[in-house]
């Protein structure tokens, strides 16, 4: 988690110590006990009690946008509103809705999605290894760089095919997960969810696939391991019969 200096920023000469505690404890200490409870979560929780105490000022409009920055697709916001109206209130609803449709309302074009590294144009090179539509951008030249990393965006529900990244020594890939949510499993393993923040290291000979979650764009820079004889062999799809039940 990015260390908060919002309290610091906006109160160390006039409340030290209150800027201290909400730095260094509210978000140094229990936001960051991830281990317990995931940022997702504790996204939800906030926004959840702020709007039933009716906090509909720019302090909820911030907790939403780290809500989406933590995983939190429009439809779930949507859905996290609609159910907590009926017992926080209608109107408190309807006011924190307008907040969530301005920290949203950027999800509207393709064009938003990609991170701060943008999304690039669509991967048709390698369309055939994929279910759905993915953009790449690649973020190093070959020719001046040993160490090749793109930008890879996939559209809700797409992922690609189960695959496996070959090398008699090293070789391997990372990812780096800088939007959405995601999906990540290697073969007999169980899938992991993936969110901002979130890094996977993928060991060479290894069969996996990745790809965004059924509601929500997924964005990750992939890294590739440098190693010797690297082949990547693309196999089977990931059936929709098997994805959708995720």
């Amino acid at each position: 988690m990015k260390k908060q200096t919002a309290g610091r920023d906006g109160l160390n000469d006039f409340a030290p110590k209150f800027a201290e505690l909400n730095d260094d404890i509210l978000f140094g200490q229990v936001w960051s006990r991830e281990d317990k409870l995931s940022l997702k979560i504790r996204s939800i929780v906030t926004i959840s009690v702020m709007l039933g105490k009716g906090m509909i000022d720019s302090s909820t409009k911030y907790h939403i946008l780290s809500a989406k920055n933590n995983g939190v697709t429009k439809v779930e916001m949507a859905e996290i509103i609609t159910h907590a109206a009926f017992y926080a209130g209608w109107p408190n609803a309807w006011a924190v809705f307008k907040l969530a449709k301005e920290v949203y309302a950027e999800d509207n074009t393709i064009e938003s999605h990609g991170g701060m590294f943008g999304m690039g144009e669509p991967n048709t090179a390698f369309a055939k290894y994929f279910t759905g539509n993915s953009y790449l951008k690649p973020l190093t030249n070959p020719k001046d760089c040993s160490l090749f990393l793109a930008n890879v965006t996939f559209e809700p529900s797409c992922r690609n095919n189960w695959h496996i990244h070959h090398s008699s020594k090293g070789g391997g890939q990372i990812l780096i997960c800088i939007e959405g949510e995601g999906w990540y499993q290697e073969e007999g393993k169980p899938p992991q969810k993936l969110v901002m923040g979130d890094i996977v290291t993928i060991p060479a000979n290894v069969k996996h696939w990745h790809g965004a979650t059924k509601d929500s764009w997924f964005s990750h820079i992939a890294v590739e391991v440098p190693g010797k004889n690297t082949d990547n062999e693309w196999c089977e799809k990931v059936s929709d019969e098997y994805y959708y039940a995720l």
